[in-house]
């Protein structure tokens, strides 16, 4: 890990002009690492591009940098970096015309380690505390800003430190955080609690959907759902958070329609014999052991005989 991290730093020190992206449809972790890596960049007198194929979602738009974030990327670059991405397929469009990622920072158990340099990390809580971790040793100093991007990523893949795999180390990252004056606060609520209009609309379109059997609970949105509700989103507005909270189930799964022909799905493992990594690696995803999602080809019907029928197997093995 040391000479690993040598190399990192020897790369990060040695570029001009850096390009940072991350997965489509980007969560807390994804965009939090992607700004505050970007932002430590920037303050070590870098040019960085921060390139998410979706864009950069509403609820996010207060973390500083944001307005860094482009869906394409332009120019030449010495170095490219993704974060919180576990294979290349998933950072969408935003490489298009651009070589492999030249670093991978990740931590997720799936990642194919698809760069040159690979620091992927599965027990780590977040991306964001794999960079909270190294970024000193490479020579990036943490300030305010900085951290709110790191906290808001430990936060949203925690569910506010609520995980089961919460470590002592990722309490210690955000105490060291709060003492820069990071207002955690008002980030936790921003990023968990507070909800749009049409998001909490599309929940009950969802939440009447609910279905349970063989320990397994799941939920449907379509198309037509996220246009009667007017919600803009192609993710599920974090209903999956609802659903896995819901009693009586070992497994949750988010079923959510992006066309006529693919559907995203979710899965979060609630028992801790439960691995719905490997179930969503049968469907080209992947993800961690507790959470995973894939985006699976063909008609919804289909779609969830399959994964329903995968899931219920995975669960039979684990009995």
């Amino acid at each position: 890990m040391n000479d690993l991290q040598e190399k990192i730093k020897d790369r990060i020190q040695a570029a001009r002009r850096v390009l940072i992206t991350s997965h489509i449809r980007p969560d807390g972790d994804a965009i939090g690492s992607s700004l505050a890596l970007g932002l430590a960049l920037l303050d070590a007198g870098k040019q960085v591009q921060v390139v998410l194929s979706d864009g950069i979602p509403a609820s996010f738009k207060h973390l500083p940098g944001s307005d860094m974030v482009k869906t394409r990327a332009q120019g030449q670059v010495d170095l490219i970096i993704s974060v919180d991405c576990s294979d290349l397929k998933r950072v969408g469009k935003a490489l298009d015309g651009y070589h492999s990622p030249d670093i991978v920072i990740d931590h997720h158990i799936t990642n194919d380690a698809f760069g040159t340099l690979n620091l992927i990390d599965p027990q780590a809580v977040a991306t964001a505390s794999v960079l909270a971790r190294y970024m000193p040793s490479w020579g990036l100093d943490i300030t305010a800003p900085i951290g709110a991007n790191l906290i808001t990523g430990l936060v949203t893949d925690t569910l506010g430190f609520r995980t089961s795999n919460t470590t002592p180390e990722a309490l210690r990252q955000a105490a060291d955080i709060l003492e820069l004056g990071v207002d955690m606060s008002e980030l936790y609520f921003r990023s968990l609690v507070r909800h749009t209009f049409p998001a909490t609309k599309y929940w009950g379109a969802g939440l009447t959907s609910l279905q349970r059997a063989d320990g397994i609970i799941w939920a449907t949105l379509t198309v037509a759902d996220r246009k009667a509700c007017g919600y803009t989103g192609n993710d599920d507005a974090d209903l999956i958070n609802i659903v896995s909270s819901i009693d009586e189930a070992e497994i949750a799964i988010m079923f959510v329609e992006q066309s006529k022909s693919k559907t995203k799905v979710s899965w979060r493992g609630l028992k801790p014999q439960v691995d719905v990594s490997q179930v969503a690696c049968q469907f080209g995803g992947g993800g961690h052991k507790a959470a995973a999602g894939a985006e699976v080809t063909g008609s919804l019907t289909e779609i969830q005989e399959r994964v329903l029928e995968a899931t219920r197997t995975s669960l039979q093995n684990t009995a």
